[in-house]
């Protein structure tokens, strides 16, 4: 059993797995930068198979099979907790034996037979805020996870929709989502798209990413979640939004350093 509930919560990984190898670095790389801070619960994060994609031409991913081996070989050989996302009933119970986490993303945040059936897997319920839903609204996806009998949720704010291909963050979402009794955590790179601003692929703006972490750190949320990649200009899903791997390591140690302040 995972204890997540008195941790700050640090989901990171890459927005959609290329290959093992990558994948495997990252991981290995963000448990060693995460290993220097003890009350931190790092999650390893990576998608099997992004579906929601703007464009039919998109690259989505190595698909549920292919993905999830990858994805235990990460869970055994890094010893750290896994999180993925679901986009249909039929992946949930291949998914449910290989993640420690199951994630509803935000677009299908309503979804109610997709959210009954993660939860009755009895994982940890990763729910996506979507862009169009109100914080207030979050609470009947938690009585539909709560009502198989199932606890375990943990709820990420991503931002919400502001006109046309933009997103903003609303900083009182922390404040009213702490409420309902469940860990929120901040997603620093979704909130920072511009979704199918880019010709075909959503665009992002990458360099608000540490200051709307720092600010979000600042209010009291109760953990981060990042997509992070070693060369964001080539990262097949994400490119204007994903952070430097190589720079995690210098926003853990201000984000720890407000934590402190703060506390």
């Amino acid at each position: 059993m995972i204890e997540y509930k008195d941790k700050f919560i640090f989901i990171a990984g890459p927005c959609v797995m290329e290959n093992e190898a990558s994948t495997m670095d990252t991981a290995f790389y963000l448990k060693d930068l995460t290993a220097a801070y003890p009350d931190v619960l790092f999650i390893f994060k990576a998608s099997f198979d992004k579906a929601n994609r703007t464009s039919v031409g998109s690259y989505r991913g190595p698909g549920l099979s292919r993905g999830l081996k990858i994805l235990e070989k990460v869970k055994t050989k890094c010893n750290v907790p896994i999180l993925s996302d679901v986009h249909c009933v039929d992946q949930v119970k291949a998914a449910a034996a290989v993640l420690d986490i199951i994630q509803i993303p935000a677009f299908l945040c309503r979804q109610t037979d997709l959210i009954l059936a993660a939860a009755k897997t009895k994982k940890i319920i990763n729910i996506k805020k979507g862009q169009f839903l109100a914080p207030g609204d979050i609470k009947y996806i938690v009585e539909k996870i709560k009502s198989t009998g199932n606890d375990k949720i943990i709820i990420t704010e991503r931002g919400s929709s502001f006109g046309y291909n933009n997103l903003v963050v609303d900083f009182r979402s922390f404040l009213w989502l702490r409420k309902l009794g469940y860990p929120v955590v901040y997603d620093a790179t979704h909130s920072l798209q511009r979704p199918s601003a880019a010709g075909g692929i959503s665009g992002g703006d990458r360099e608000f990413v540490a200051p709307l972490a720092k600010a979000a750190v600042a209010c009291g949320v109760d953990g981060l979640f990042m997509e992070v990649h070693s060369k964001p200009s080539a990262a097949l899903s994400d490119k204007h939004a994903v952070y430097p791997l190589g720079k995690v390591g210098a926003l853990l140690k201000t984000i720890f350093k407000i934590r402190t302040a703060i506390k």
